[in-house]
This record gives structure tokens, sequence and C-alpha cells, in this order.
């Protein structure tokens, strides 16, 4: 991230947090819900479901996280359809 911000780069991370560290966007699988859906399959585990008889799962939710005051110092401009897309605008 320190590189991109050296270069002025804009640059999108996969976790939230990257953005809230100071990166321009991030999109990527909303890692609370799958922390939640890890605790289910632990549930069933322990109920005496078999790890094999699970079914594998894909991420269900997805954050889009906009960082309006790192954009402002790339001296960039969202579009109000992307900002209005985002889950988050961080100003």
């Amino acid at each position: 991230m320190a590189l991109a911000e050296r270069f002025r780069l804009p640059a999108v991370y996969i976790y939230r947090q990257l953005a809230l560290d100071g990166g321009l966007m991030a999109y990527g699988p909303d890692t609370f819900d799958a922390f939640h859906r890890t605790a289910d399959y632990v549930n069933r585990v322990l109920h005496g479901a078999k790890p094999a008889d699970l079914p594998v799962q894909a991420p269900a939710k997805y954050d889009f996280v906009v960082n309006a005051r790192t954009a402002r110092k790339f001296g960039l401009a969202f579009s109000p359809s992307l900002l209005a897309r985002a889950d988050e605008v961080l100003e």
C-alpha cells in the first residue's frame, strides 16, 4: 500500500481493512460473514455431521469500500453512481 501511495497508483484491495488503512478501494468477501458461516460448520460437525458430507461454500456477501480521503490525495474523483454502489464511503 505504501508503494502505491508513493507512486500515486490507484489500487483495489481484497480486504475492507486495507481501505480503512488508507487504500483507495476494497472489493472482496465479507470476512465477518465468512466467520459466522464457519461457526455454523463447526456447530454441524460438533453435532455429528461428517465434514466430507458438508458442501463447500463460496463467499455469499462481498464488501465494496471506497476511501474518498485517499482519492482526494491522489487527485481523483469518483462518479456519483460508483459512490451509490459502495457499501461504505470513507470521508
